[in-house]
């Protein structure tokens, strides 16, 4: 059995021999890994991890390398007053109690360690592989949150993936000492993203993100036009984002924006120039990108212009429209996670969309029309890895005063890119420790997410990722640097300090060159 079409055949076969329902994926691995377990199955290595892969639910959840958790704060005010954010009672401003991290949320009572614990099970029970996890906090703004509950969220959050992965529990008390028994543990935070306002980022915020293992910040800019940031209330200008975005860049970080198309003053022509702007201007160029256009919700101010007829969400036809005009200005070197928000359909009074595969749709709609989007996201290799040559290819651009330089290896069309780097050379450092070094700010290998010490065949593990860092480093030495500085997360330290001779300073692995 090779394949989920192999797979589904077998159960039809046996369902209709049995005269019984067909049997769900999860079921089958559930007692799968009981047979294991008791020994009362006797089947190769091989044979375990290709029925493992088959029988995976949800298989695209691992599919870019890495595992995504996302753990919701506490309710807590917003300093916004954005009239398109929805506020439900006892939940984080801007989200809903239907989504399902959400939900997930309610259920640990908001707590950290329960919900990261609970997430993990769920994915142990799919058979994903949980050694590379992305840790992605949501709730708002995290920069408006206490300093002490922010220290505290983190150490939970590292507490529960020790104690997961070990089967035990720790008796370590200080951020450090369980960061650093994550380096070792099974289940590896190898990254930690974080949502905040623009308004909200200063030297200050920066070492604090840094201090607590952040390794992404995700920006709420919403628009590039002051206009249209006043007009809704959003209660920062462009310039705010636009230093936000340089302070970040500048300590290491990936940045990516979360830009809300239809808001009220704007059109489809304006829109669709606002994101062909946003990676023209060197003060914008986020690495990576979440579209979420606007869909009106009745708990929101902007419900009651609409009911006045002074707010006209965008037709279905017209949204594709601007997805489409969007997707076309996306560089090889930026990663659209999102086209739409996730809400309920049931909260969306009208606008934004209610069809859950709007990007496949976006994506046969270009096919038609002969377009394509060349963000990092529709070219990962995913599953679909194959036997072909690589090559080199390398981006330059100038951003937030400095020169991003991308390396990728990818096929010769760059329809599928298999593993990506980003190197920032610049004369300006918003934390000590990594004055006078270019800034490794990202290396990322694509696939099917393989266990750490496997050996595989997949694009995971074949030292694609070494030898960008190699490339990068020889890039950086000619530019004049004496120093890489890579802010690696927590989980990836040990990589570059056993296989890459960088060493850790301050909250950075650096390498002199």
């Amino acid at each position: 059995m090779q394949t989920q079409v192999d797979l589904n055949a077998f159960k039809r076969k046996a369902s209709k021999k049995h005269k019984i329902n067909s049997p769900k994926n999860i079921a089958l691995l559930k007692t799968y890994h009981k047979l294991l377990k008791n020994k009362t199955l006797k089947i190769s290595l091989r044979k375990q991890k290709n029925l493992e892969q088959v029988l995976r639910t949800r298989p695209v959840r691992s599919l870019s390398g890495i595992i995504n958790v996302s753990v919701l704060t506490k309710p807590y005010p917003c300093p916004g007053k954005c009239i398109f954010c929805p506020q439900e009672k006892d939940i984080p401003k801007s989200y809903l109690s239907k989504e399902p991290a959400v939900q997930r949320a309610i259920l640990n009572n908001f707590h950290p360690y329960r919900q990261v614990v609970t997430r993990l099970e769920g994915l142990t029970i799919a058979g994903h592989p949980i050694d590379k996890i992305e840790l992605r906090i949501i709730g708002g703004t995290w920069s408006y949150y206490p300093k002490t509950y922010q220290s505290w969220f983190i150490k939970q959050c590292f507490k529960a993936a020790n104690e997961f992965s070990n089967n035990s529990k720790s008796k370590l008390q200080t951020l450090d000492a369980l960061q650093k028994q994550n380096e070792k543990a099974k289940a590896r935070i190898i990254g930690v993203t974080i949502e905040t306002r623009p308004d909200y980022v200063d030297a200050k915020e920066v070492k604090q993100l840094r201090n607590l293992g952040v390794t992404r910040v995700e920006i709420g800019a919403q628009s590039i036009y002051d206009d249209i940031l006043l007009l809704n209330k959003r209660g920062h200008d462009i310039e705010t984002t636009a230093q936000a975005t340089k302070l970040l860049k500048n300590a290491g970080f990936k940045v990516s924006y979360q830009m809300m198309p239809n808001l009220l003053g704007s059109t489809t022509q304006k829109d669709i120039k606002m994101f062909k702007e946003l990676f023209d201007n060197p003060d914008f160029k986020p690495d990576l990108l979440k579209i979420y256009p606007l869909a009106l919700m009745k708990s929101t101010p902007l419900y009651k212009r609409y009911k006045q007829k002074k707010y006209k969400p965008y037709s279905h036809k017209e949204l594709t429209k601007v997805l489409i005009g969007i997707k076309k200005h996306i560089p090889y070197w930026c990663r659209v996670e999102r086209v739409i928000r996730d809400i309920p359909a049931a909260n969306i009074v009208c606008g934004g969309s209610k069809m859950s595969n709007l990007r496949q749709i976006i994506k046969a709609k270009m096919l038609e029309e002969k377009k394509i989007c060349k963000c990092i996201r529709c070219r990962e290799v995913g599953g679909d890895s194959q036997k072909e040559k690589l090559l080199l290819m390398r981006e330059e651009y100038d951003a937030s005063g400095g020169k991003e330089i991308f390396l990728s290896f990818e096929n010769k069309d760059r329809t599928r890119l298999y593993s990506l780097l980003r190197l920032r050379l610049t004369s300006q450092w918003s934390l000590p420790e990594i004055k006078n070094s270019a800034l490794l700010r990202e290396v990322h290998t694509y696939g099917q997410l393989i266990p750490l010490g496997d050996k595989t065949t997949a694009s995971q593990h074949k030292g694609l990722g070494r030898k960008l860092i190699q490339k990068a480093e020889s890039i950086a030495k000619k530019a004049g640097y004496k120093r890489v500085a890579i802010i690696a997360g927590i989980g990836a330290r040990p990589y570059y300090k056993n296989k890459l001779s960088y060493r850790l300073k301050g909250t950075y692995m650096i390498k002199s060159i």
